[in-house]
């Protein structure tokens, strides 16, 4: 479990002036109630029955059953009558009640110590569960009530969840990875030993650090347990300040004999000494001032104050070392850095400026995106993927009554959001996360291991990936290794770029970031959590951490398939994944939903023989079964609706199903693990030891994002509801439209259909043209304007300081030079973005404006003016965008739809082309233009289509055989697409023949 070690100069959040002082108070106990009185009435009566009753009865009525003397060979060759088989009973009878009374004994006695839980009667099972109950319930109106909070916490629930360790110690204890509690005996022991030890050294001790404070962790009361945040919270006046707290006492001997080393793991008894200012009455005491309490604990704290800083000549941080100052993430623990500490780490694709000039705006881009690298990184990608599919759509819809090449330009909230996703997205590091996750899953397979649970990742900042699991699972496979413990596995960044894809299902999809402590994102493993994973604060704080969280799994690159529940928010996120993503109105239809799938699930992993679902991704059916269901559910349910949802989850985390409830308080059934968002942007999790960043999506952000992929589907965007747009519609105006008039010759033209040339500026700098002429193709490929912060992003995937861009950016504007009126090439907006001057175009931009004019501008009205346009527009196509570029370099390209827009601009302009010459009965100038289109677009099927048409009119049959039999070869393992196929009937119903005979 992460946790940061500050020393208390450092740590401390609160004011300059003195902190202020609280009455100590008592921890809560629940006022008890008529019918506590009556369960414990009744549990009295029935422990009096069976411990007592039973007993006498049997002595009473039958008698003892034994013989009275050693059997012999007569006796067993007696006649087995109906007393014998009562005498048997009996027998097992009295073993039943003695197993129970020592349950009982058992129970009884972990309650009155209030120290550890309770030892295992072996063989006991039910009879120690039902005995825990009934004490629980008799101790109920008393206070040593407060000690059986592990048995009360396990009332309602099945068998089965008591017979798993690992998820029960879980439920249990607070934390991440919750581990058992030693048992009490242990613990009587130490302090026994601590008494005697300490006689000889009370009085120095006491003189020595009289002004020292100490705290006593209290035994736990109802369903409260004492906690670092909350005695922060009393004594010191603020919760966070627990940190002070835990490093004065990390790793320090108590009285018990066991150490501090999780911040979350503390337990009745343990001292804890508390900073200077601490407050709070007789619950923080001195070591030689506690007349409250026993002889043995004032011994206890003397003896505990020798082992402080002042003690062992200071250096707190014990065996990792490091002062305050430099205080780091310590769990999980970094690797050592190489020999060159002064190399930045790889960064998660984000423009970072180390100077004071990088904060010189984000130029209203939204911080949010800027700082979540995978959530930012899974959208760009989702949104590329829609726009390709969008653009195929409409072209396959209709020739010239479509939508246009380019989807719709974003403006305002949804333009920043746009620019912050390409600036904050870190794909590479996705790409890692998921070639790294699945190849452990293929070499776990490999080995015949079952995938272990894993509660959480760490990505750190230096792109290690640590894995935290629920428990234990041996070595890892090479070249994954053992971390700090037994329940971290490490994957180096360098070992995870040396994966390669493999054919394996993901293995945990349910992966979400929730935010950042220093330099380290966590991601939390939903569908892992024992239970409910609640998370409190403003409606409108958690409703933005819900919308990230169902943003990021909805378009995540390390996941295959997964089903999101929605309720109570987020009925506009389904356009995000459609196929995904579901909402639903209420708690009502959440828990019929929810109810079946659950048997079906608990039902199918029983009849497949699987533990749970990650024993199922390493099966024969892993590509088909097990895909993960994630219920976000963002309203507070009410009483009743929470109580049946913590019973519908109490199994969810074997099941694949995972469970994130909103909630105004604090005290949430079923609740495994509980956080808090604040309104400074801080997920809180004190019993988890947590405080982070939080990644959130906020409302303004969220309807942006929503905008973008909505614009995107043709459906629904400007356009696409209208039906066909036609030769007039404004949405197949191109962005920019050139002069293509003699008059219009630009001053700087750039050739990137093809090898990249530069015609009208001289060569600049050998060092630095690679930078200058990649920054300008993305600026001529983006005329509506460029964020600076995405062109640096573009040209340094890695980061930049604010200076060294800069630098670029001058000289670029001193590349491209001015007009002769003195007006710079380069210019920038009013929102801040970088925009070309009209006199510097590329053949691209020459390519759409001809297209355009002899589709919708001049070429309507005149024949002859539409087939110059459309031929002059085809000699322009020299290859493929960029063909020379640099390996290594213009990454930024996969972030572009523009490998889908000019397969089909082109192909555009060929089979207007072909039109134009087939309406005078020339079809072989036609199939010349459309084969000129094929070199560019081979993938077209409107290209051959028309190429059999026009063939056809030639008729020449073993021309148009041996057409057929070209796109049959094409085809491949496919096979011919049906609607050629039926073209192809119609056009030559001898086709097969001709290909049988050809092959």
């Amino acid at each position: 479990m992460p946790r940061r070690r500050t020393s208390s100069s450092s740590s401390s959040t609160a004011p300059s002036a003195a902190p202020r002082n609280r009455t100590p108070q008592l921890v809560r106990v629940r006022r008890r109630s008529f019918g506590d009185f009556v369960k414990a009435f009744l549990a009295f009566v029935v422990l009096l029955v069976l411990v007592v009753g039973v007993p006498l009865a049997l002595a009473t009525q039958i008698g003892w059953p034994l013989p009275d003397g050693a059997p012999s060979l007569d006796w067993l060759q007696r006649e087995i009558t109906v007393q014998t088989f009562l005498h048997i009973l009996t027998v097992v009878v009295w073993f039943a009640w003695a197993q129970f009374t020592a349950c009982v004994l058992v129970e009884v006695k972990a309650a009155l110590s209030g120290v550890g839980v309770p030892g295992r009667v072996p063989g006991a099972g039910p009879s120690q569960l039902l005995a825990r109950q009934l004490v629980a319930a008799l101790l109920l109106v008393g206070a040593t009530a407060a000690s059986l909070t592990p048995g009360l916490s396990q009332l309602g629930q099945s068998m089965e969840g008591n017979q798993k360790p690992s998820v029960a110690a879980a439920q249990q204890t607070p934390g991440i990875f919750a581990q058992q509690q030693e048992q009490a005996a242990g613990t009587a022991s130490a302090l026994a030993e601590q008494a005697g030890q300490a006689a000889a050294r009370a009085d120095g001790g006491s003189a020595a650090h009289g002004d020292t404070k100490y705290y006593r962790i209290q035994p736990p009361e109802g369903r409260h347990h004492d906690s670092l945040w909350e005695i922060a919270d009393r004594h010191l006046g603020d919760g966070r300040r627990y940190k002070e707290i835990f490093e004065l006492n990390k790793d320090r001997v108590q009285p018990d004999g066991s150490k501090l080393s999780e911040a979350s793991l503390i337990r009745p008894g343990w001292i804890m000494e508390m900073p200077g200012d601490a407050r709070g009455g007789e619950l923080v005491e001195m070591p030689d001032e506690a007349p409250n309490v026993s002889e043995q604990v004032q011994q206890q704290i003397s003896d505990y104050a020798r082992t402080g800083d002042h003690a062992q000549g200071g250096g707190g941080s014990g065996a990792h070392g490091g002062g305050g100052d430099n205080a780091q993430v310590s769990l999980p623990e970094q690797r050592p850095a190489p020999a060159t500490p002064a190399t930045p780490a790889p960064s998660t694709g984000q423009d970072h400026a180390a100077t004071p000039a990088a904060a010189d705006h984000s130029f209203g881009l939204p911080e949010a995106l800027l700082a979540a690298p995978l959530l930012a990184a899974g959208l760009l990608g989702a949104l590329g993927r829609r726009r390709r599919q969008a653009l195929w759509q409409s072209a396959l819809g209709s020739v010239g009554g479509r939508r246009g090449m380019e989807p719709p330009t974003p403006t305002g909230d949804a333009q920043d959001v746009q620019d912050a996703l390409l600036v904050g997205a870190d794909p590479e590091g996705v790409r890692l996360l998921d070639r790294a996750l699945r190849g452990l899953a293929a070499a776990l397979a490999a080995e015949s291991r079952p995938l272990p649970v894993v509660y959480a990742a760490w990505m750190g900042g230096n792109g290690d990936l640590h894995l935290q699991l629920a428990q234990p699972a041996g070595k890892p496979p090479a070249p994954w290794q053992l971390g700090q413990d037994q329940t971290f596995w490490l994957l180096a960044r360098a070992d995870a770029e040396r994966y390669e894809d493999v054919d394996t299902a993901a293995p945990y999809p349910g992966l979400v970031s929730l935010g950042t402590m220093d330099d380290s994102r966590l991601l939390l493993n939903l569908e892992s959590v024992p239970g409910i994973v609640s998370l409190g604060g403003s409606e409108a704080d958690r409703t933005a951490v819900f919308a990230s969280v169902a943003a990021e799994l909805a378009t995540n690159g390390w996941s295959d398939r997964m089903t999101i529940t929605l309720v109570g928010f987020g009925d506009d996120l389904t356009p995000l994944a459609p196929n995904r993503i579901r909402h639903l109105d209420g708690f009502e239809d959440l828990f019929e939903t929810m109810s079946a799938e659950t048997r079906q699930r608990r039902g199918a992993l029983g009849a497949a023989g699987h533990d749970s679902v990650l024993t199922g991704r390493t099966g024969p059916a892993q590509h088909t079964r097990w895909a993960p269901h994630l219920v976000l559910l963002a309203a507070q349910p009410s009483d009743e609706d929470a109580l049946r949802l913590a019973e519908l989850a109490a199994d969810a985390g074997r099941l694949g199903i995972g469970y994130l409830v909103g909630t105004e308080g604090t005290d949430l059934p079923g609740a495994a693990w509980e956080m808090q968002i604040t309104g400074e942007g801080k997920l809180l999790a004190p019993l988890l030891g947590l405080e982070l960043e939080a990644q959130t999506l906020p409302a303004a952000q969220q309807r942006a994002v929503v905008e973008l992929f909505t614009d995107a589907d043709p459906e629904h965007g400007p356009g696409g509801s209208g039906g066909p747009g036609g030769a007039s519609g404004t949405a197949n105006t191109p962005p920019f439209l050139v002069d293509i008039s003699e008059q219009g010759r630009p001053a700087v033209y750039a050739r990137l259909v093809g090898s990249y040339e530069i015609i009208g500026l001289d060569a600049p700098d050998g060092e630095r043209s690679a930078l200058l002429h990649e920054a300008l193709a993305l600026l001529l490929l983006h005329r509506e304007g460029v964020h600076p912060r995405v062109l640096s992003s573009a040209l340094w995937p890695r980061g930049v300081t604010a200076d060294v861009r800069d630098a670029l950016l001058e000289r670029l504007r001193a590349w491209l030079g001015t007009d002769p009126d003195g007006t710079p090439r380069l210019t920038t907006d009013a929102t801040g973005r970088l925009t070309l001057a009209k006199s510097v175009v590329s053949d691209l931009d020459v390519l759409r404006s001809l297209y355009y004019e002899a589709t919708q501008g001049r070429g309507v009205g005149s024949r002859q003016v539409r087939g110059r346009l459309l031929t002059d527009a085809l000699v322009l196509v020299r290859g493929p965008l960029l063909a020379d570029r640099p390996e290594g370099r213009y990454r930024w390209l996969t972030h572009e739809i523009i490998d889908a827009q000019l397969p089909l601009l082109v192909a555009d302009t060929g089979l207007a082309l072909s039109e134009f010459h087939l309406e005078k009965n020339r079809a072989e100038k036609a199939i010349e233009a459309l084969n000129a289109a094929l070199r560019t677009a081979p993938a077209d099927e409107r290209l051959w289509h028309e190429l059999l048409r026009a063939t056809h009119t030639t008729g020449d049959t073993d021309r148009l055989h041996a057409l057929a039999s070209d796109l049959v070869g094409r085809s491949g393992a496919r096979g011919v697409p049906p609607r050629t196929e039926a073209l192809l009937d119609e056009l030559l119903p001898t086709w097969r023949e001709g290909v049988a005979a050809a092959g």
